[in-house]
């Protein structure tokens, strides 16, 4: 992302209503306390691929007949219940009955996988059990505002009792999920500490809530579901890593997104930073101070990526509120008085992680990422949504593409970029940045045999993509050429580029 180019306009972005979705924590009693049930997502899953995740998925037609056709559906949940039961029937081949979880018929089962509209019949015949008086719903969640579309997720609940009673999972028929796991709360929140796994951010918060009520509670499932029904909020910490939690700040960044990633870096308990805290509206400032006060360790400084627009937030606001030093590289010093000066290659000690400085020049002069073991700061290197623009007189394309060179040899775990969410694949997504602008650099190139303006070289080197917008897409074609043209491949007289002779 970037600021939008001047003389580029784009019609206000209007948000749709959050979409509804529901979510099964799953518990049950084993050996060692209660246990819960996550699923391993498919690498292939759009979103949040290889991450461990509650079963579930979006409210559907077939769930709002549920509700007017099955008995004991009924309630302002009732869309919700009627989704999880559909759901868990697929995904996991369970349904709830009044003497605990029992396994579909396997033909039954594969009929609903074929068509969830298959679903209501098999249930109003009595072949997929819908008992739905043990079920509750724990809160709900309306998703970060990452991108143009939200979901208002219910978190449901179900305790199944006895683990020796639990029926077996077959996995087989179905794509979501590749692996289960059953395990105490405690026992996969500190793998996930350690980085030895990926919990989807809101599972980790709700995993962290149940951990602190079984507690107090006697170790009672029943007991803290109750609890947590009763008080949780909707609003929680989002915590794409331990130690790695972002606030989303309303900013005027390149559409679709309309928010800039803050993140709050650093040990739950120690030392901790605040990135791009890029507030100037009232409720973004309110939202960086609650974040700022709840975390439980000690704001050092505040440190920000690059100095576009979008990332830097009103200074003398943030120093009023915050009254810690300002981190940031030299580039960035040009723009805002700087306390300190981050070198390439420096490390920050913040509580007991380490995070390492890496300036990456390119889409910014004095770009700087921060890489951990949880993963990388991204800044604008990556997009979680979106694109990344190289602007043509501040950035550079050859630079920007030898750093996310850079970036994918260093093999984060995850990428952390300033807009949209986590991305669970840094690799992969590194090396489609990669090829996809050196196909783009080629295109270019190639377009300047039968064009020699600007739009003309960018209509025919954007014919592959035909919804890009006509401004961003010559802004990006003279980044292009900008390279091009100090190769010595190409050259440009009087506003017009032809091949070098």
């Amino acid at each position: 992302m970037s600021e939008v180019p001047k003389g580029v306009a784009f019609p206000n972005m209007e948000r749709r209503p959050p979409r509804p979705t529901a979510t099964m924590t799953m518990t049950r009693d084993g050996p060692n306390g209660v246990e819960v049930l996550l699923g391993l997502r498919s690498p292939t899953m759009a979103a949040f691929p290889s991450y461990w995740a509650f079963p579930g998925g979006g409210v559907s037609r077939v769930d709002a007949a549920a509700v007017d056709q099955l008995e004991g559906l009924a309630g302002p949940q009732a869309k919700t219940v009627a989704c999880i039961l559909r759901e868990m029937s697929e995904e996991l081949g369970l349904a709830p009955t009044a003497h605990g979880m029992v396994a579909l018929d396997s033909e039954a089962r594969k009929k609903i996988i074929e068509d969830k509209a298959n679903y209501l019949p098999l249930a109003l015949q009595g072949d997929v059990p819908h008992d739905r008086s043990s079920i509750k719903v724990l809160c709900h969640r309306i998703t970060p505002p990452f991108g143009p579309v939200q979901f208002d997720n219910a978190f449901l609940h179900i305790h199944a009792g006895d683990s020796k009673n639990f029926p077996e999972i077959d996995l087989e028929p179905q794509t979501e999920f590749t692996e289960i796991m059953w395990a105490p709360p405690a026992e996969i929140l500190e793998q996930w500490s350690r980085h030895e796994i990926k919990v989807a951010p809101p599972v980790v918060t709700l995993l962290m809530e149940i951990e602190r009520t079984l507690a107090r509670v006697d170790q009672s499932m029943h007991e803290a579901a109750d609890d947590i029904a009763e008080r949780l909020p909707g609003r929680r910490s989002i915590l794409f890593a331990h130690g790695v939690e972002v606030v989303p700040v309303k900013t005027a960044t390149l559409p679709p997104a309309d928010h800039t990633n803050a993140y709050l870096l650093g040990d739950p308990d120690g030392e901790f930073i605040l990135v791009d805290p890029a507030a100037h509206l009232r409720e973004g400032m309110e939202d960086l101070a609650t974040a700022v006060e709840r975390h439980n360790g000690e704001l050092v400084a505040l440190m920000f990526t690059h100095s576009h627009g979008d990332h830097l937030g009103d200074i003398g606001l943030l120093r009023e509120a915050f009254d810690v030093p300002i981190w940031g590289s030299d580039y960035t010093a040009k723009s805002v008085a700087c306390d300190r000066i981050l070198s390439d290659g420096e490390i920050l000690t913040l509580g007991q992680t380490s995070w390492e400085v890496l300036i990456t020049p390119g889409h910014h002069p004095g770009h700087v990422c921060l890489l951990g073991d949880a993963g990388l700061i991204a800044g604008d290197m990556v997009a979680g949504i979106g694109t990344i623009l190289i602007p043509p007189h501040t950035g550079d394309m050859q630079v920007y593409l030898e750093q996310l060179e850079r970036l994918k040899q260093r093999k984060p775990h995850l990428l952390f970029p300033s807009h949209g969410p986590v991305i669970a694949q840094p690799t992969k997504v590194i090396e489609r940045y990669i090829s996809h602008r050196k196909a783009r650099h080629q295109r270019v190139l190639e377009a300047v045999k039968g064009n020699t303006s600007l739009p003309n070289i960018a209509i025919e080197a954007y014919a592959d993509t035909p919804n890009a917008h006509p401004g961003l897409a010559e802004d990006q074609t003279l980044s292009h050429l900008l390279v091009h043209e100090r190769d010595g491949l190409v050259q440009r007289k009087n506003d017009e580029w032809t091949f070098t002779q």
